[in-house]
C-alpha cells in the first residue's frame, strides 16, 4: 500500500485546542502593555484582526479538507480548524470587552476588515484565497515567534493579560505549516504565494494603524511624540519588526517552508512555565487568608 506523506508538521508536535480561560475586564480598562498608549493600543488592534481573520483562515483551508490523502494532514486540519474557533472566541471576548469599557465601537472598528473580506469571498478563487491565509499564518507564526523568544515583546505587559498572549504564540507556532501543507499539495505556485504576501502585509498594517488612531483618538493620546516614539519601538533600531525581519522575507524564497525555522522548543518551554504559574495560582487560593 502507497503511504501519501503531505503533512511537514513534525511528528512530536500536537495540534489540539488547550480552551483557557481569561479574566479580562479590569486589565483590558487601562493601558496594560507597559502603561504606554502607543503599545497597548498596537497589541489592541492586532487583537480586532483575529475573529474576523480566524473565520476566514477556516473557510479558506475547508474546501479542500475531504480531497486530502494523508490522513495526518486530515487531523491537523481538524487540530487547525478547533484552535482558531477558539483563538477567535476568546479575542472576540477581548474585543467586545475592550471597547465596552474604553467606549470604542467595535463596529466601526471591524467595519474595513469585514467589507473587504466579503469582497474576497465573492471575487477571489478558493486557491488564492488559501494562499492570503498562508501568507497570515506565516506573518502570524512570526510574531509568535517572537513574543516567545525574545523577552521585549512582552516586557512590561501586564501579568493579568500576559498568557492570552503566549497561549495563542504557542497555538500558532504549532500549527504553522498546516495551511502552507495544504496550499503546497494543491496549488503550490510560488507567485501567487509571494503575491498573497506583499497584498497581505499591506492591508494588515492599513487596519491596524487606522484602528490604532481611532481608539489613541478617543483616549486623548493620538499626538506626534506617542507615534513617533511607538513607530521607533516598533520599526527602530533594535525594533520589534526588525528582529523578524530575516523570517519574514524567507517566505519569499522558492524553496519555502514554516518548518525550516524549527522552534519547537519555544513550544515545549512556554507549556512548562505556563503550568507551572497555573499551579502556582491555584495553591496560592487554597492558602487561607489571615484575618
Amino acid at each position: 500500500m502507497t503511504i501519501i506523506k503531505e503533512s511537514s508538521t513534525p511528528l512530536n508536535v500536537e495540534i489540539n485546542p488547550r480552551n483557557p480561560e481569561f479574566d479580562l475586564e479590569e486589565v483590558l480598562s487601562r493601558d496594560w502593555h507597559n502603561n504606554d498608549p502607543f503599545k497597548t493600543a498596537y497589541s489592541n488592534a492586532l487583537s480586532l484582526t483575529f475573529p474576523l481573520g480566524e473565520k476566514y483562515f477556516i473557510n479558506s483551508v475547508k474546501p479542500f479538507k475531504d480531497r486530502i490523502k494523508d490522513p495526518k494532514l486530515q487531523r491537523e486540519v481538524i487540530g487547525f480548524y478547533k484552535q482558531e474557533i477558539v483563538h477567535s472566541n476568546e479575542h472576540q471576548n477581548f474585543n467586545e470587552t475592550l471597547c465596552r469599557v474604553r467606549g470604542y465601537d467595535l463596529d466601526e472598528l471591524e467595519r474595513p476588515l469585514r467589507r473587504r473580506l466579503n469582497w474576497v469571498y465573492d471575487n477571489l478563487s478558493r486557491v488564492r484565497m488559501l494562499a492570503g491565509t498562508v501568507a497570515m499564518e506565516h506573518f502570524t507564526a512570526i510574531l509568535a515567534d517572537g513574543m516567545l523568544k525574545d523577552p521585549r515583546w512582552l516586557e512590561g505587559v501586564d501579568p493579568a493579560i500576559a498568557p492570552l498572549w503566549r497561549w495563542h504564540a504557542i497555538e500558532e507556532t504549532e500549527h504553522k505549516s498546516v495551511a502552507f501543507d495544504v496550499f503546497q499539495r494543491f496549488s503550490g505556485n510560488t507567485k501567487t504565494r509571494r503575491r498573497a504576501m506583499i497584498m497581505s502585509t499591506f492591508f494588515l498594517w492599513k487596519d491596524v494603524f487606522r484602528n490604532m488612531r481611532i481608539m489613541l483618538e478617543k483616549d486623548g493620546n493620538n499626538s506626534f511624540k506617542v507615534w513617533w516614539k511607538g513607530l521607533n519601538w516598533l520599526f527602530g533600531k533594535p525594533g520589534l519588526m526588525r528582529s523578524i525581519l530575516p523570517q519574514y522575507f524567507a517566505f519569499f524564497k522558492k524553496d519555502f517552508h514554516p518548518w525550516q525555522h524549527d522552534n519547537r522548543e519555544l513550544i515545549t518551554r512556554w507549556e512548562t512555565e505556563m503550568k507551572a504559574e497555573m499551579n502556582a495560582s491555584e495553591q496560592e487560593e487554597l492558602v487561607p487568608q489571615s484575618a
